[in-house]
């Protein structure tokens, strides 16, 4: 029998974690049966688990690679970029599929104490990076400094949510850049 390298198996990986992002916002965490797992990935259950344990641990992998790439952005370029990055690929199906799956880990945060234990860890890397880049962002002399760190973040992070949210709920992405400037603009220095 062949053996199969560590890249096909990453690739291979990361098939299945693109269609099950889209099958848990499509049809949520419960709706996401093994079933539909196995028709959106094109595999078979044993295909799927063999490279995560069960339905909750791929999920929180889909949630994980989300957070992994947001941190990435955040750390680089901060987190009114990861906004206009979402309203960027709006219309796509694929960031429809995220969005879902940032909604759905909302939910589970609020309903599954072991979920919301496992994605601590995440949550704080997020928000780690978020203040790493305000800090820096004020050491260069580039933020407002008659607010503290902690409530631009907060401030940052509720915006975000919010464009979560909107964009969520199918309406319009319209011309949300001047919002995303005028977010920009509050937290920069006068």
């Amino acid at each position: 029998m062949p053996r199969v390298s560590q890249d096909q198996l990453d690739a291979r990986r990361q098939e299945i974690l693109a269609a099950a992002r889209a099958c848990f916002a499509r049809h949520g965490y419960e709706g996401a049966t093994v079933r539909r797992l196995e028709e959106a990935t094109r595999l078979s259950r044993g295909a799927i688990f063999h490279h995560f344990r069960d339905k909750d641990s791929l999920f929180l992998a889909v949630a994980e690679d989300d957070a992994a790439a947001m941190v990435e952005t955040v750390a680089r370029n901060g987190l009114v970029q990861v906004m206009r990055d979402l309203l960027a690929r709006a219309i796509s199906p694929d960031t429809t599929g995220w969005l879902g799956s940032q909604l759905e880990v909302s939910r589970r945060l609020r309903t599954d104490p072991a979920f919301a234990r496992r994605w601590a860890e995440r949550s704080a890397a997020i928000a780690e990076a978020t203040r790493d880049r305000l800090v820096r962002q004020r050491e260069a002399g580039v933020l407002r400094e008659d607010v503290p760190i902690d409530v631009l973040a907060q401030f940052l992070e509720l915006a975000y949510d919010g464009l979560v949210l909107h964009l969520a709920m199918g309406r319009p992405a319209g011309d949300l850049g001047p919002v995303l400037d005028l977010v920009e603009e509050a937290v920069r220095r006068r």
